[in-house]
Order: C-alpha cells, then sequence, then structure tokens
C-alpha cells in the first residue's frame, strides 16, 4: 500500500493550510485519471478529480488548520514543524508500507527521518516536487487544493466579497485586507497575523494614525 502526502496553503496570508494523505494499493487508477501536480490543473478539472481519486484509493484523510491556530502554533513552532505534525496526522493509522510526501522543507532527508519517527519508523521518502513525480502524492494535491479552494469560497461569502486567493501576490487579497484594516483597526478574520506582509500593514496603519493626531 502507497501513501502519498501534500499540502496546500503554506505561504498564503488568508485562509488554513491543508495537508491530505491518500492510500492505494498501486498507482494504476491514479494515472488512469491523469493526476498531476494540482497546480498544472484548472480549478474546473480538479474538481472533477477529486470526486474521482476519492472513488478509486481506498482511504484519504484531510487535515485544515485555520489561520488563527497557524499563528498560535507559530509561538512555539517554526511553520516547517507545523506541517511536519501535519502530514503525521494525516498518514496516522494508515496501513501504508511506502509513504510519499511532497517535501516542504529545504532538506529533504531530515524532513523524512523526522516524519518516519512521527510513524513507528514507516519508510518514508519525501522530496522537492514530489507531486510532479508519484501518482498518489499528485491526488493528494487536488484533493488539498479542492479543499482550501473551497474554504477561500466559503470565506468569501462569510465577507460578502471577493477575497482573492488569499495569497500575498494577489492584488484583490491585499487591497481587501488593507481597507479591512483601514476601516476596523485590526485585521480581518481568518488572516494570518503572524506573516510579515500582514505585520507590515498593521504597522503603516498604526502609523497613519499617529500622525492624525
Amino acid at each position: 500500500m502507497i501513501c502519498g502526502i501534500d499540502e496546500a496553503g503554506r505561504g498564503p496570508v488568508m485562509g488554513p493550510m491543508v495537508v491530505a494523505a491518500v492510500l492505494v494499493e498501486d498507482d494504476a487508477p491514479l494515472i488512469g485519471i491523469g493526476v498531476k501536480d494540482s497546480k498544472k490543473l484548472s480549478p474546473a478539472t480538479r474538481e472533477r478529480m477529486f470526486g474521482e481519486i476519492t472513488e478509486v484509493i481506498a482511504e484519504h484523510r484531510i487535515i485544515i488548520i485555520s489561520a488563527e491556530e497557524i499563528d498560535s502554533r507559530r509561538k512555539n513552532c517554526s511553520l516547517n514543524e507545523i506541517e511536519l505534525q501535519m502530514f503525521a496526522d494525516s498518514a496516522q493509522g494508515m496501513n501504508a508500507s511506502v509513504i510519499y510526501a511532497d517535501c516542504p522543507d529545504a532538506n529533504e532527508l531530515s524532513f523524512s527521518s523526522s516524519l518516519s519517527a512521527k510513524l513507528g519508523g514507516i519508510r518514508v521518502a519525501a522530496e522537492h516536487k514530489a507531486d510532479d513525480t508519484y501518482p498518489a502524492v499528485s491526488a493528494a494535491s487536488i484533493l488539498a487544493k479542492v479543499t482550501r479552494d473551497r474554504c477561500i469560497d466559503a470565506i468569501a461569502k462569510e465577507f460578502g466579497t471577493d477575497i482573492g486567493s488569499g495569497y500575498p501576490g494577489d492584488a484583490v487579497t491585499i487591497d481587501f485586507i488593507g481597507r479591512w484594516i483601514k476601516e476596523n483597526g485590526n485585521a480581518p478574520p481568518h488572516t494570518r497575523c503572524s506573516w510579515e506582509t500582514v505585520r507590515k500593514m498593521m504597522t503603516v496603519s498604526m502609523n497613519r494614525k499617529i500622525t492624525d493626531w
């Protein structure tokens, strides 16, 4: 049995981080579906494949942590440590003989060893761009990405406006956060306030208020 793990939402300033794990007997059904790195697929294709993937795999698990939880955990640990634990939680108890993971750490060997230790010594191969190499990781990538996109859609509906993708390079997202801070004096819900981008925006807002006196 093969377990593939990948995450979505490591770098955004808004929204949750999502890790997905899939368990398959072999890659053939996933290859038949045509899975690949989720970033290389359109949203409509990812949505379609989500259902197809869950029909052919033996098991899957999706771990979601909110922006607020990320901020809370980062007071005591690094983002890499947060992801390591999420990867372990996603694969815990799965009857896999080997785990392939898209490595979020610069050091593939260190991350592989740490994840293996958390999972009782199972063989782990954590590699950069594993979602391009292993179909099981590609499938996990799609499940994670679709889940995060659905979360962003729900957040946008909560606010009643377009919030963009949640990434710092998205002008819609940054404009939304900037307007909210200007109008309310703090960052909007679902924002990762521990991120440098948001801290700078808050600092600029505070400085402007001081100069108003």
